[in-house]
């Protein structure tokens, strides 16, 4: 907690004058939240977070998972965070969080301690190299210099603003300040006063940025949106594909413009209109399992792909695209970065979603559109739903899709979901029935690794200061054991699916040679009871469907953490799969 008598130019030696600035800027210019993890060497940073009375500070006493916490509350709120670490290794084990953050465009604002110049490269304890440690995966870079009353400490005020500029602006990212620090590291009193300059103190006695960065939407020229709205107009086999959208009005426009277009919508779980509460006009939700068959895909090419947002996670989708080699293939997203695989993209609009989706609209005019074309897409989508509905009303056994489709339907309004990488995020993109009623759904698709997926969730919820359900696997769960410390004052629902080992590896040609096991499927037979009680949380093992909805209910009433584990079998798994894929076959096919 702050002194009552807390000043941002009260600072007792040069090294406290500048931290307490770089932080007091950092909060004037929106950054809410930092995630600490212990240290020596960043002492004066985290001292000035401790002590500012407005800053939010979160605790792990892991650096890997205090990054990946930071990274999901950015994604959450879509502004930076920031992650404050000491130097060595330390900073070496922010690296994953840092990847995912830069591939998928979540802000981000790495705070690093450092040596001073002089006990680099002499062997000093816990002194690497960190400058430049991040490589191309940041944004921006500075080397900060030791705090010294020799140097215009407005030079902070201005690092700090063009750090957040650099994390926000387009492509958004993670942005690196390594602070270099002499000792003393604790605030003890410097007998000489510092200087603090004329324009340093008028900054202090206002509340605003010491520099403005107005940072407008991207609004595409009018010749692009004329040559795309040429392109979309002409063809009525045309299919719209929602990726990551990151806004409730970024999901409606582009909701509007399928409708406008007359096209199906197929939408990823990362949309905010996979589980909207409702199937909107025109979506085909199962449209992974509307492409298992063949005879469809052969029947109903695409002529015209408008891909809205960020990258999607259906495999069987991008395929199917890049087969039927439409004339257009337009992306939309407020970010420079394609994202073409399969280079097949002809036309890229860097822009703001809303902006451009109503001004393709405007431009695109009225008229009367046929809806047999889009008819065909929902109508295969319902039976292919009418299928996964079936394998939950007929099974009493727990399996992998049936969790995904009960978590949907059970998932109170107010909780966001997190899928964990692997099979979490493709059973819900597959299984999961549209018209529940839960939030926002994230997922760390950047680089989709499994690591710091728990403490993912913990940020989500720090960021959005909501519930979170979180669907995870069993050695997603065994990397980030110690995420479950964040969650002990979070109201966070984990969902653990337990299939003793890598699910994920049955689906894989690896799968037929002798090598698979155990070197692929990973066994560890070990539960998860024991890890939850060593962090306290609420503990369930249901046996059935209906323990499942119990136990699921009665952990999202408690407003508290709790840990739900379901045991699975990664070959039944398998089976279940295949069954259901050709169940869908067969139903759309049929129809």
């Amino acid at each position: 907690m702050a002194p009552p008598s807390w000043s941002v130019l009260d600072a007792p030696n040069p090294t406290y004058l500048w931290t307490q600035l770089l932080v007091e800027e950092l909060v004037r210019s929106g950054l809410e939240t930092f995630f600490l993890a212990p240290g020596s060497r960043s002492t004066p940073l985290t001292v000035a977070i401790a002590r500012h009375p407005e800053a939010d500070s979160v605790l792990h006493v892991d650096e890997r998972g205090a990054a990946f916490a930071a990274v999901g509350a950015a994604r959450t709120a879509q502004a930076p965070a920031a992650w404050v670490t000491t130097s060595g290794t330390a900073v070496a084990n922010g690296l994953p969080a840092v990847v995912e953050a830069s591939v998928d465009g979540v802000p981000m604002l790495l705070l690093t301690a450092d040596r001073p110049p002089e006990l680099r490269d002499t062997g000093a304890n816990q002194t690497i190299d960190q400058v430049k440690i991040f490589g191309a995966y940041v944004r921006w870079q500075a080397d900060v210099p030791p705090p010294s009353d020799s140097v215009d400490p407005a030079y902070v005020l201005t690092t700090a603003d063009q750090a957040l500029h650099r994390a926000r602006r387009a492509p958004s990212g993670p942005v690196h300040l390594n602070c270099m620090f002499r000792k003393p590291l604790e605030p003890v009193e410097q007998e000489a006063s510092v200087a603090i300059p004329p324009a340093v103190e008028e900054w202090a006695a206002d509340t605003e940025p010491y520099t403005h960065y107005p940072t407008p939407n991207p609004s595409p020229p009018g010749s692009k949106l004329d040559a795309l709205t040429d392109s979309l107009g002409g063809t009525e086999h045309g299919l719209v594909v929602a990726g990551r959208l990151d806004s409730a009005e970024a999901a409606e426009a582009t909701q509007r413009l399928a409708v406008h277009l007359g096209w199906p919508l197929i939408p990823d779980l990362t949309s905010r209109l996979r589980l909207n509460g409702e199937d909107g006009p025109g979506q085909v939700p199962y449209g992974d399992l509307v492409l298992t068959a063949e005879a469809f895909r052969e029947a109903h090419p695409p002529r015209a792909v408008l891909q809205v947002g960020g990258r999607f996670a259906s495999k069987r989708l991008r395929l199917f695209l890049r087969d039927s080699a439409p004339e257009t293939w337009a992306v939309l997203r407020p970010a420079p970065s394609r994202i073409d695989p399969d280079h097949r993209v002809t036309h890229h609009v860097e822009a703001d979603v809303p902006g451009a989706a109503d001004a393709l609209v405007e431009r695109l005019g009225g008229g009367k559109r046929s809806t047999a074309w889009r008819d065909a897409w929902t109508d295969a989508s319902e039976r292919a739903g009418a299928v996964v509905q079936a394998h939950v009303e007929a099974s009493d056994v727990l399996t992998d899709p049936l969790v995904a489709t009960l978590l949907a339907e059970e998932m109170p309004s107010e909780h966001a979901l997190v899928a964990a990488s692997s099979m979490p995020v493709r059973d819900l993109n597959r299984h999961a029935p549209p018209t529940g009623t839960g939030g926002p759904a994230y997922a760390n698709r950047g680089a989709s690794g499994i690591d710091g997926t728990v403490a993912t969730a913990a940020g989500v919820s720090e960021g959005r200061d909501g519930p979170v359900t979180l669907l995870i696997g069993d050695l997603a769960l065994w990397h980030d054991l110690n995420g479950l410390a964040l969650l002990q004052d979070r109201p966070v629902v984990a969902i653990v699916i337990n299939n003793d080992g890598g699910g994920i590896f049955h689906f894989l040609p690896i799968r037929a040679h002798d090598e698979f096991d155990p070197y692929f499927t990973t066994p560890h037979g070990r539960d998860f009871e024991h890890a939850a009680a060593l962090f306290g949380l609420a503990y369930h093992r249901p046996e059935s469907p209906s323990a499942l909805r119990r136990a699921y209910t009665q952990a999202c009433r408690s407003g508290g953490a709790a840990l739900i584990e379901v045991q699975t079998d990664r070959a039944k798994n398998r089976q279940v799969h295949d069954r259901l894929e050709a169940s869908a076959e067969a139903a759309v096919e049929d129809g």
